[in-house]
């Protein structure tokens, strides 16, 4: 890795864990300047706007969330090994974990700051980004119903919604309420929705 490289991740992964905590509105070039000891200047020759800064961030936690969630749980047994290993490390991600970030998912955060923002190549991406988290929950439950852990009646879009959902409940009682018992809430449901979704016993 060069030095400029090396210099631009620096400054996402300050990037990163400012927008957790602010938002991508609040991510400044002038104020990630200061973050970093760098000029604004400096900061220029990497991002040449708010907008590429943004867009730039949004890559790049997309890529740290492979690598720290979805591909170690990949590397687990088909099925609902694996699908309880990329709840787990959600859970780490968002959660208390020695890589979180200080604001928690940054996608959450993003969320709720373009949900009724005009179509345009941020939020396409973005909404892209969660389109595909969607079809990897459901893809991965699908293997669930192929390895015979889960009933074949089941549908796939469905248990990913449903588990997105304890995600941002999660998110949600963690964050704002401060719940301590926030995740063990969370691994309640989640298991709630694995025993709905089991094969039925034979009569």
């Amino acid at each position: 890795m060069g030095k400029g490289e090396e210099t631009r991740q620096t400054v996402l992964v300050k990037a990163l864990r400012t927008a957790s905590t602010v938002g991508l509105r609040g991510l400044t070039i002038g104020g990630l300047a200061e973050q970093t000891s760098m000029s604004k200047s400096g900061l220029f020759a990497h991002f040449k706007s708010k907008e590429q800064l943004q867009w730039a961030l949004v890559e790049y936690a997309s890529e740290w969330f492979v690598d720290m969630v979805l591909r170690p749980a990949l590397r687990e047994p088909r099925g609902e090994p694996r699908l309880r290993a990329l709840f787990d490390r959600w859970l780490l991600w968002d959660g208390g974990s020695v890589w979180a970030l200080p604001g928690g998912c940054v996608f959450i955060s993003a969320a709720a700051e373009l949900d009724d923002e005009p179509d345009g190549p941020l939020r396409d991406r973005f909404v892209r980004n969660q389109r595909d988290w969607l079809d990897t929950l459901a893809t991965v439950f699908r293997s669930g119903m192929t390895e015979g852990h889960f009933d074949q009646g089941c549908d796939p879009a469905q248990f990913a919604y449903d588990l997105y959902g304890v995600t941002l409940a999660f998110h949600h009682a963690n964050r704002l309420l401060r719940d301590p018992l926030a995740e063990q809430h969370a691994r309640v449901a989640f298991e709630r929705l694995v025993e709905v979704a089991r094969p039925l016993s034979p009569a």
